[in-house]
């Protein structure tokens, strides 16, 4: 029995191990390949370069909003833990469309980006997407913060730092954590999570409207973590749940940048 005893704590030990080391590799998955420059995929779209506090330059879109709907503000787009901004192009287009100005960040790491993704790097690109808006000339005060997954913890941090005039959140989760314990219930998540991607806390406190949307079918973040971050938002514009998937199409197409024009329109 000890032999046995000994034998399961080097197993599991190890497995913690593991997962300490390798937790990033868990939760980031960046599409390293370089992008096309912007304009190639975007019409009227430009490159920017997003220089962070720690010294590295990230390449982003910029898209003008359409001059017929022009609105006066500005989408700052926080992805999620996957892909690049190519594949948010299309979403981009279709905020421009609406009248709303889009700057497509990728985090370090992601689409040819410098660096390795961490939470406190992706809070110093925030900052650096930030900047460069207003350099473009959509200070905080012209500026929504959308989030997407992973993003809803990079905007909720930046929203306490540098309020903007909104925020929306889509498949937003309570906690990383929260997320982590629900897919590994066998693992101590809350222990060895080195990046905790706090949204509650981030927005308990906050004044600014804020828009959460969730699909109901959502496999990766919970579905009932979304409806607590809506539940306990102090400031909440609108709650806006859709018959989806975490990744289906809906959930980057019309109904979501609907969902953001309606909110510009409140915050004008």
């Amino acid at each position: 029995m000890m032999v046995v005893l000994l034998v399961t704590l080097l197993i599991v030990g190890t497995g913690v191990l593991a997962v300490w080391f390798l937790q990033r590799q868990l939760i980031y998955f960046p599409d390293s390949e370089p992008v096309p420059s912007a304009a190639e995929v975007v019409d009227g779209a430009r490159d920017v370069t997003l220089r962070t506090e720690d010294g590295l330059d990230l390449e982003a879109w910029f898209v003008p909003a359409a001059e017929a709907t022009d609105k006066g503000l500005a989408v700052l787009v926080a992805p999620g833990n996957g892909g690049n901004r190519l594949s948010r192009a299309e979403f981009a287009t279709a905020l421009s469309r609406r009248g709303l100005a889009v700057l497509l960040m990728d985090y370090r790491g992601y689409g040819g980006n410098p660096g390795r993704p961490s939470e406190s790097g992706l809070a110093a690109d925030a900052d650096a997407a930030a900047v460069a808006l207003e350099e473009l000339g959509y200070p905080p005060s012209r500026t929504i913060h959308f989030g997407e997954s992973l993003g809803t913890g990079v905007v909720a941090a930046l929203q306490v730092r540098t309020p903007p005039a909104g925020v929306v959140l889509r498949s937003p989760f309570t906690e990383l954590a929260d997320v982590g314990a629900h897919h590994y219930p066998w693992l101590p998540v809350r222990l060895l999570l080195r990046d905790r991607f706090p949204v509650s806390e981030h927005l308990a406190d906050s004044d600014v409207p804020v828009t959460v949307i969730y699909g109901n079918r959502d496999s990766i973040v919970p579905t009932a973590l979304s409806e607590q971050v809506a539940d306990e938002v102090p400031s909440l514009f609108e709650r806006v749940e859709l018959t989806a998937d975490h990744n289906d199409a809906v959930m980057f197409g019309a109904p979501v940048a609907d969902a953001v024009l309606r909110l510009a329109n409140e915050v004008r």
